[in-house]
Parts: structure tokens; C-alpha cells; sequence
């Protein structure tokens, strides 16, 4: 790309030495960098980009776009610096890809719990409905089926750009993309041009990072204030009315606002629902009359992420009765109250619950249908959030039964990650297991012929983060191994 018309995006910036004419691509990330690359320093909470443009220059960059006036040998690569360099690359990078997110329909669902599960039902519908999409979310960025792996929920604003723009070059025209409080307050979703955003609930996480819930909110509030004020362009917010928090969400953006619920009135509301151990039923009020659904997810937090996922995709004009014809064929989410099918006289759940609340709503929704025992088997991780902790604990005290145990220790002690979930049990039936395949083994073992047992916090994840590293694990595969050799054992 032509070096000029690409930094003419920047309207304040002072340049030394001379510009190279081409620019062959944008990096932030110094290995990446080759011959005719323009290199970004970014400060990052670990790493500084700026200790790194020697490496840069080395491999080839031309071009150094810092916050401060380096030590540069001129004759090799030019430097521009500008106030912000993270703005400056999310500039940079939307006019190098030629702006690629106005060029489809883009959707962002944001909230504590649910993102995935809604992201995923939206994606499928689009697809019975014959449309190609991309999918942005925990496990990487699902490009027509084709996984692109990502580290985060949410990219980087120069991967996001990057993405878009291939995600455009191959004639995909709706994007759904899981948006982290995390992607919002570091600025990753910069240059993203959104039609319509959704926000499924707010509930206790991730308190190491936000100083407190009012901030949580304030971050997550930046995706519905971002929508714009271009009146030409139709954009719309989708709010869980039944969540105090979607009135502040609703005074941020000048887009219309539409509403769903369970309990208060709203636009798209479910009411006479019936759980059922297999499915779920409910009415559908909305703008275009009454509709029966049904559909294999099960309890009310997943009403509320159909309704979201029904609510989201008619703010594109997609008509309701389809919407709700679509949902009865869908499959549940893989590790979102995913029952393991398994031939055995126990009924066994995946689910990803890692907040308090999700572990609440994780139990209520099996409640309806259980005849003698729920055993819980409740994790979390290190290095992060120990103040939900007891309070997760507190919530799985709900079961018969509870197994505390770590999904992802990092470089935390274990008996210290149990030691904090312990002292919020409210009932003595439970066990600490530091080990996760432990944990799940003892579960089953515990478990007798018409128990139910959920095993919750890592969800359709294939991996632990053990120090540094991530070591192949499946909650899936360890319990099907386990439920196999225990009933065998039994069997006549």
C-alpha cells in the first residue's frame, strides 16, 4: 500500500527520515516483521513494543510508528511518532484493510454469561438460513467453518482488521463476534463497525481486573456507546431487560433499543415455559404475534440466550416464525449443558459455569427433573479473581453433592485456590480435589444409578493451563473413560 495515503489517516504525527513509497504490511509483534513492514510499539501489560524496534528494523521493517522519539539509524527505517499508538494502530490498520467491517453485518454479544451459547445460536441460524458467516469467540475466530485459533475472546484491533478483511475476501457477509470486557478496555475492538450488539446479563467476574462492578459495567457499556449516532445507518441494541444493568446500557446508545425477557415486559418475552430433561418449551410474545418453541437447550438461561439470538438476528429483518422453526433443530452447544451421551444408569452434564451465577443457573436448570442426587463438580482458575471464589462454592452448595476442584492453576498453588472456594460451603458433603481428572474420577465413583452429576468450568475446552503451558485435558473424555469402566463394572 501506498506509505502516504496510509499514514494520511493520522492526522497528528511527526515524521523522520524518509518515507519508504510501499508498505507490503502492519505488524505489532517484531518476529512477524519482513521486508517493507510498518511496525507498531505497543505497551502492553507485559511487554513493551518499544524495547523491541531494533528487532523490528532487523527483519526488515521500513517503518516505526512509536510514542516517543527512538534511537534510530534514519538511513535504515523511518519513525513516526504519535500521542497513542495503540489508536494509531487501529487507524492504520482499518485503512490498510480498507475499512473491511462496514462492508458486512456485524454482531456483538456481550455479557458475563451466555456469549458463547447465543454467538452460536445466531451463527447456526444464518447458516439453515443459507447465508456464510464467521464466528468470533473463546475457541478462535471460525471463518466458514475453518478455525483460525486466538489467545483471547476478543482479538487484537490488528488481527480483527485482519480477519475482517479475509473474512470479506471470501464473500462472508455476517460476522458474530463474542465481545470480553477485556477486548473493550484495552481497546481491541477500536475501528470495528457494529450493526447490532446484544448484552445477555452482568454478574460477578472478573473483579482481579475491573476495580468494581460499576467499572465492569462502564466497560462493557463502551460496545453500546460505540454504535454511533449516524442515523443513515441502522444500528440496534439488544438488552435483557430482566438485568437491572440494561438501563444503563440503554442511556448509552442513541440506537433503537430492543428488548427481551422472562419476567418484566419487553419485546420478545417467553412465557409458560416447561423444562423438560431432554428439551424446552415456551410461548414466544413478540412484534409479530405469538409463536410455540421448543428446543434441545436446557433451563431458563438458555430461554434467555434464544431469546437474545431470536431478538438479535429480526433486528436484521429475519421473520420470527423462521427464527423459531430454526430453533427446534438446533443441537446443544458443545460444553454448554452438553449432555455426555453415554449409555449409563447416571445422567451426566458438561457445562463451561465459572461465575457464581452460572453455577446457579447450571442447577436450577437440571432441578426441575432430579430424582435422587446432583453431584457438583465445581473448579476455577488461578491467577485470577479469588474473590469469587466462596462465592462460586456458596452457589454449588445447592448440590447433594460438591467436588471442589482447579480448571487451570497457572502458577497459583492449588490448596490455596481450594482453601478460598472452601470457605464459602454452606452444607459439609463435599471434597477438595486439586487434581481435575481426580476430581472427576471420585465424582463418578460417588455417583449411583439415577444421580445426575454436572462438571463444571472448562466447558468444551480440550486443554488445562498448567504454569505456562497448555497439557491436552477433556472434562468430556475423562468422564465418558471413567463412567465406561464404572458401569461395565457393574453391569450383569
Amino acid at each position: 500500500m501506498n506509505t502516504y495515503k496510509l499514514l494520511s489517516s493520522l492526522l497528528l504525527k511527526k515524521i523522520y527520515g524518509t518515507l519508504p513509497s510501499e508498505i507490503n504490511s502492519i505488524q505489532q509483534d517484531s518476529r512477524k516483521c519482513e521486508d517493507g513492514t510498518l511496525f507498531v510499539c505497543i505497551r502492553g501489560f507485559t511487554v513493551d513494543g518499544h524495547d523491541y524496534y531494533k528487532d523490528a528494523i532487523k527483519n526488515g521493517s521500513t517503518v516505526i510508528v512509536a510514542e516517543e522519539k527512538l534511537d534510530i539509524n534514519l538511513e535504515n527505517a523511518a519513525l513516526i511518532v504519535v500521542n497513542d499508538s495503540a489508536k494509531a494502530l487501529a487507524i492504520l490498520a482499518n485503512e490498510y484493510y480498507n475499512y473491511p467491517s462496514t462492508k458486512m453485518t456485524l454482531f456483538g454479544v456481550t455479557g458475563t454469561n451466555g456469549k458463547t451459547t447465543v454467538t452460536s445460536l445466531m451463527n447456526a441460524m444464518l447458516r439453515k438460513d443459507n447465508q456464510k458467516t464467521a464466528l468470533s469467540g473463546t475457541i478462535g475466530f471460525d471463518i466458514d467453518n475453518e478455525l483460525v485459533v486466538s489467545d483471547n475472546t476478543t482479538c487484537d484491533s490488528l488481527t480483527n482488521q485482519k480477519l475482517l478483511n479475509q473474512v470479506s475476501n471470501q464473500g462472508v457477509d455476517h460476522v458474530i463476534m463474542e465481545v470480553s470486557s477485556h477486548g473493550l478496555s484495552q481497546g481491541r475492538l477500536w475501528g470495528v463497525d457494529f450493526d447490532v450488539v446484544t448484552f445477555t446479563n452482568l454478574t460477578h467476574d472478573h473483579m482481579d481486573y475491573h476495580a468494581s462492578m460499576e467499572e465492569y459495567a462502564y466497560v462493557k457499556g463502551l460496545l453500546f456507546a460505540q454504535l454511533g449516532n449516524n442515523l443513515r445507518e441502522p444500528k440496534y441494541a439488544v438488552l435483557n431487560r430482566d438485568d437491572p444493568w440494561s438501563e444503563r446500557f440503554n442511556s448509552h446508545t442513541s440506537a433503537e433499543v430492543i428488548t427481551y425477557s422472562i419476567y418484566e415486559d419487553s419485546d420478545f418475552k417467553a412465557v409458560d415455559i416447561k423444562y423438560r430433561q431432554e428439551s424446552t418449551s415456551f410461548t414466544l410474545l413478540s412484534p409479530e404475534g405469538e409463536f410455540s418453541a421448543e428446543m434441545k437447550l436446557l433451563g431458563e438461561f438458555n430461554v434467555y440466550n434464544a431469546l437474545a439470538a431470536i431478538a438479535s438476528l429480526f433486528a436484521k429483518r429475519m421473520p420470527i416464525r423462521k427464527l423459531v422453526d430454526m430453533l427446534k433443530d438446533l443441537k446443544p452447544i458443545n460444553g454448554r449443558m452438553e449432555k455426555v451421551n453415554i449409555d449409563s444408569p447416571i445422567t451426566m452434564y458438561i457445562d463451561y459455569a465459572h461465575t457464581p451465577d452460572a453455577i446457579e443457573k447450571s442447577i436450577f436448570s437440571v432441578m426441575p427433573f432430579k430424582e435422587k442426587r446432583l453431584i457438583f463438580v465445581a473448579g476455577t482458575g488461578g491467577d485470577q479473581d479469588a474473590y469469587k471464589r466462596p462465592l462460586m462454592a456458596e452457589k454449588a452448595s445447592l448440590a447433594d453433592y460438591v467436588i471442589l476442584t482447579v480448571n487451570d492453576p497457572r502458577n497459583e498453588s492449588t490448596s490455596s485456590i481450594l482453601a478460598d472456594m472452601e470457605t464459602g460451603m454452606q452444607h459439609e458433603r463435599y471434597l477438595l480435589i486439586s487434581d481435575r481428572k481426580v476430581a472427576i474420577k471420585k465424582a463418578i465413583e460417588l455417583s449411583e444409578p439415577g444421580d445426575i452429576l454436572i462438571i463444571a468450568g472448562k466447558g468444551q475446552e480440550e486443554y488445562q493451563i498448567i504454569g505456562n503451558k497448555k497439557v491436552p485435558h477433556s472434562d468430556a473424555n475423562v468422564a465418558i473413560e471413567h463412567c465406561q469402566h464404572k458401569y461395565k463394572q457393574l453391569s450383569p
